[in-house]
């Protein structure tokens, strides 16, 4: 095996994956979203929930197609530069994306058209059906992927025949508790994504003084909806770390950042681990918390990396440190939802431009929450690729060499900045163009100038007089008047 090519396919993989997953997870929340408003306007009639509703159906647009452009290479990428993989847990895996593409991208496919051409060729309640049977298939490829990737970190439901993972219980793999702890977990990263990202959008209209109807709809929508959810994740995260604790202590204990065993163990909170010395340098620990997060117990004793063989430990600094951010930022999308939330309920929520703004410049936190807790999984995961039977370094193409992965990484890293450039850009001038024919709204605590009026209907043009010019003959046969 050629080192270089394998460090260079891992470089690759890592970046590929890392620029997929940011799109996705944005428009799987996104389009759960778009549902919901729909739903709110047909039930409601109003017209800000469609306005908003053909604004965001933009973005997703263009976020769902970066998506599945730069999806298409992982099982290209797999083929190419980890051959072995393929050809081991083929059996397995290669039923698991066909599903997804029977039942996803299917339904993506069939209903998609419908969201951008069709609302003027079918009745209401079909177009919103069509709009939530998108949200399925983005929902459905997030499951299949994610039982792909669980299967992989906690292989069940198979037995080796001729070198390869052959599957003999398909239940045990499509219905594995680790499955069914990562999926919601996932699912629910998704949601918040779009929902700080609508917040953060309301908010910037607000800064700015601009479609005052359409940004409150998205600042409380998606406060409220994270606000809901935030807990949820962080309840799903701790299901995750259960699951990790009991099936892959290694990977719990790199990132713990625990050396050694420990009998009531403490926690890391912070630290600067050093693997030549295999201690914490400046380290800041709670005593007995790390036995009551890995055991819920006051006294149970929790392994260190020293248990394990060198080989088998992953690289420590990355699980480390990524656990930490992605747990950061989940604290501080709870006290910004939280915080907002209640301002809003109390009318006061649009005084507090600090909290505008904070909450305008909250959107990248999902996406770095999102990027950190998948580092801490597969980074964690090494040096396996197939938890405990398949080591990273045999899944590789045996015969690839480091100058062919070079050129393909950089050809990948070219073209996906170029995608990318192009896709933030469009995006941009989207938000900032804003929701096409903004609603208008009074000033709060000014008297209306028409009776009737409504926050949330545009106000109709006042016809203006124009001067016909027509000819003196034509007045006399029609008896109409030049004005």
């Amino acid at each position: 095996m050629d080192s270089l090519a394998f460090l260079l396919s891992r470089l690759q993989f890592a970046f590929t994956i890392s620029f997929h997953i940011i799109f996705p997870s944005f428009s799987i929340g996104l389009i759960a979203w778009l549902t919901v408003l729909e739903a709110l306007h047909l039930a409601t009639r109003r017209p800000v929930y469609r306005q908003v509703f053909e604004f965001w159906l933009k973005i997703f647009s263009v976020a769902f197609g970066l998506g599945v452009v730069s999806g298409i290479v992982m099982a290209f990428q797999i083929g190419s530069n980890w051959s072995d993989l393929s050809r081991m847990s083929g059996p397995i895996q290669g039923p698991l994306l066909v599903y997804e593409t029977f039942t996803a991208f299917a339904l993506e496919a069939s209903f998609f058209g419908i969201l951008l051409f069709g609302r003027s060729r079918v009745p209401p309640w079909f177009y919103l059906f069509s709009t939530a049977m998108v949200a399925l298939g983005t929902t459905l490829s997030a499951y299949w992927i994610m039982a792909n990737n669980s299967w992989m970190q906690d292989p069940v439901g198979y037995v080796m025949r001729n070198g390869q993972f052959v599957p003999n219980d398909w239940v045990a793999i499509l219905f594995s508790p680790v499955l069914w702890v990562r999926f919601p977990h996932m699912l629910l990263a998704s949601y918040l994504t779009g929902a700080f990202c609508v917040a953060a959008t309301g908010a910037w209209y607000l800064l700015r003084g601009q479609f005052h109807a359409e940004a409150r709809i998205m600042l409380s929508m998606g406060l409220y909806l994270a606000a809901v959810l935030v807990p949820l994740q962080l309840f799903f995260g701790h299901l995750n770390g259960d699951y990790v604790h009991d099936r892959q202590p290694v990977k719990f204990a790199a990132i713990e950042g625990r050396w050694h065993d420990e009998q009531p163990a403490s926690e890391v909170l912070l630290a600067i681990p050093d693997p030549a010395s295999e201690t914490n340098k400046y380290a800041i620990t709670v005593p007995v918390l790390g036995s009551v997060i890995g055991s819920m117990s006051l006294h149970s004793k929790e392994v260190g990396l020293t248990d394990f063989p060198r080989a088998d430990r992953p690289p420590l600094i990355i699980p480390f440190f990524a656990f930490r951010i992605m747990v950061g930022c989940g604290l501080i999308m709870l006290l910004l939802a939280w915080l907002g939330t209640w301002l809003s309920r109390k009318g006061r929520l649009e005084q507090s431009r600090v909290l505008l703004w904070l909450i305008f410049l909250s959107f990248p936190l999902p996406f770095i929450a999102i990027l950190t807790g998948w580092f801490t999984a597969e980074v964690g995961r090494q040096p396996w690729v197939v938890y405990g039977v398949l080591r990273t370094a045999d899944a590789m193409t045996p015969f690839l060499t480091a100058h062919a992965a070079l050129t393909s990484l950089i050809v990948f890293c070219s073209v996906y900045t170029l995608i990318f450039a192009f896709g933030v850009v469009y995006i941009y001038r989207l938000l900032r163009a804003g929701p096409a024919g903004g609603l208008v709204e009074p000033t709060p605590g000014a008297v209306p100038q028409r009776p009737l009026s409504v926050v949330d209907e545009p106000l109709e043009p006042t016809p203006r007089l124009v001067p016909v010019v027509t000819s003196a003959a034509h007045r006399r046969s029609t008896g109409n008047q030049p004005w």
